[in-house]
């Protein structure tokens, strides 16, 4: 599948490996230096919630390269999973993706 992120003129090829309803969705994507898995894993809890974790394995590099790789992976998707959590529980949309990079900025 084509992942895309209009507001950016970017998109990436996802390829969908595994996905059990309700449990985990691992996907193989590529990353900041050659393809990289997710898995996303759905916990239910107690209460009728759901705890979602979130694993990327392959980076490459080494040093610097690699920490800032890991730091905008887990950046990018925890701003995802903050933003979804919002809009699900809350009905607000934070527009965190859209608004991470503004034009003008910097990164």
């Amino acid at each position: 599948m084509q992942w895309d992120w209009e507001m950016y003129g970017v998109g990436a090829s996802v390829m969908a490996k595994v996905i059990e309803p309700n449990q985990r969705i691992v996907i193989e994507w590529p990353g900041y230096s050659g393809l990289t898995t997710v898995e996303w894993i759905f916990a239910p809890q107690k209460d009728g919630t759901t705890f979602v974790t979130i694993t990327e394995t392959g980076f490459t590099g080494a040093g610097d390269e690699l920490v800032q790789q890991v730091t905008d992976s887990t950046g990018g998707f925890t701003l995802v999973l903050a933003g979804l959590k919002a809009l699900l529980e809350h009905k607000i949309q934070l527009n965190l993706v859209g608004d991470r990079f503004p034009t003008g900025i910097e990164v």
